[in-house]
């Protein structure tokens, strides 16, 4: 019995159920034009949405995770995998100071009133800042290295097998994958473009990252960094990222922040009519979007927000890829109509999302990704609850950086609070209510 299946959403390739490392599907090849990208599929007749109280999103949630049920099919016991993944958490906090744990998710009376909420309505807030590594970006890596210990445990990769892990990142995530990587005692390489903030390298030779710099060459398409970690997985390195198309599993860490939000609203018995959600390559959107698709499979009663993403004026491939989808398929008048029309896109990636012609550049630093590697999902995911891409200013990204940080006393940077940004636009332009419920997620802390 598998309670939970990898699959290709670009070719429908599904992973065989041992295979260790089912991160980037097998059957991409250059100039295909697929948008391949893995992800975990659950059975929902032999899972539910977990109702427990237990503080560690990696304990609480195991259930929904791959690697538990691959675990448990080659002999792992459940206190086998909680004690796996409590033995990496305080390894995890030994290196960081802290280990992960529900983050904080709240309505901000503040910033509701200055957005002119009524009671009814409002802001909610989930606070990432204080989470390992200072960012939401350590859970898609956590999540992943779960499953890498899993497959050693499990006897499906050689005894001292341990290739090197990569990322192409020059902020949290980086940082994130470097904290848990040294947790686990594994080699990880980082390439990073010329611009890297010198901050975020030296915490990155502080932790025992090797660092590659990447400088961006003239007449070569895309992000240095990012084609300098596809030279490292071509040459055997394993994808330590938060890219769906690069590592499919990353996307399972990540929905642990979707699925504390769900779990909160449950327990309320509240809901969320929209979630701002800021956009760079896209695994965060992706996240909260499959987090809430999951709990809707279980039955969960929390339904699908509106799905608003936010990108800089400096760089938006994700809102000119949805601005081309919405002109193919029209007004979509059905779900299965945006199945369709999401089918032809993820066989025609070409025409939907490419590298942006210029270098981005923002105060938003940690969305500048030259493209949204997950871009399908999420514009499905906007399709589906008729939500909007949203394009807002650098002036705009600074007044909700300094307004976040006033309202709330979160120290929160420019990246992590660009939903914020996004959800001005909102109230300015008038597409929300004021007794609708909004999220917006805080993600990484000012350095």
């Amino acid at each position: 019995m598998n309670v939970t299946s990898v699959v290709c959403a670009g070719c429908g390739h599904v992973a065989p159920p041992d295979e260790p490392y089912p991160f980037r599907c097998p059957n991409a090849s250059p100039g295909d034009d697929i948008d391949h990208v893995l992800a975990r599929e659950l059975d929902p007749t032999h899972v539910g949405f977990p109702d427990d109280d237990e503080p560690n999103p990696f304990v609480r949630y195991r259930e929904l995770f791959h690697s538990y049920h691959l675990g448990r099919r080659h002999g792992l016991s459940d206190g086998d995998y909680v004690d796996l993944v409590e033995r990496l958490d305080k390894a995890v906090a030994e290196v960081d100071g802290r280990g992960f744990t529900v983050t904080p998710f709240f309505r901000s009376d503040v910033l509701s009133e200055h957005l002119g909420f009524s009671g009814e309505g409002g802001v909610w807030v989930k606070d990432e800042t204080g989470n390992v590594s200072g960012s939401h970006k350590a859970r898609h890596l956590m999540g992943v290295m779960v499953h890498l210990l899993v497959a050693e445990q499990a006897g499906l990769v050689p005894d001292g097998d341990r290739p090197d892990l990569a990322i192409a990142s020059c902020g949290n995530a980086a940082l994130a994958a470097a904290v848990v990587a040294r947790a686990a005692e594994r080699t990880l390489k980082v390439f990073v473009p010329t611009w890297a903030d010198p901050k975020v390298i030296a915490g990155l030779e502080e932790l025992g990252a090797r660092i590659e710099v990447c400088p961006r060459e003239e007449g070569v398409a895309g992000d240095p960094a990012y084609l300098g970690l596809k030279e490292a997985l071509a040459a055997g390195a394993l994808p330590f990222t938060v890219q769906g198309g690069d590592n499919g599993l990353a996307i399972e860490g990540g929905e642990t922040l979707g699925y504390e939000m769900i779990s909160s609203l449950v327990s309320t018995d509240a809901t969320l009519t929209g979630l701002v959600v800021q956009v760079g390559g896209g695994a965060l959107a992706s996240s909260c979007i499959r987090a809430f698709e999951d709990a809707a499979l279980l039955e969960a009663p929390a339904a699908l927000p509106r799905v608003h993403t936010v990108q800089t004026r400096g760089a938006h491939p994700l809102k000119r890829a949805y601005d081309l989808v919405r002109e193919r398929i029209g007004e979509p008048e059905s779900p299965a109509a945006i199945v369709e029309g999401m089918r032809y896109a993820r066989t025609h990636r070409s025409e939907f999302m490419w590298p942006w012609e210029e270098e981005p550049k923002s105060i938003a630093t940690g969305i500048l990704d030259d493209e949204t590697y997950d871009w399908a999902d999420v514009v499905s995911g906007m399709l589906a609850t008729d939500g909007s891409a949203l394009v807002v200013s650098e002036e705009t990204l600074a007044e909700a950086n300094t307004l976040a940080r006033e309202a709330t006393g979160i120290d929160v940077d420019p990246t992590g609070s660009a939903g914020l940004a996004g959800l001005l636009e909102l109230v300015r332009t008038g597409k929300v209510a004021s007794d609708e419920r909004i999220a917006v997620l805080f993600t990484g802390i000012r350095r």
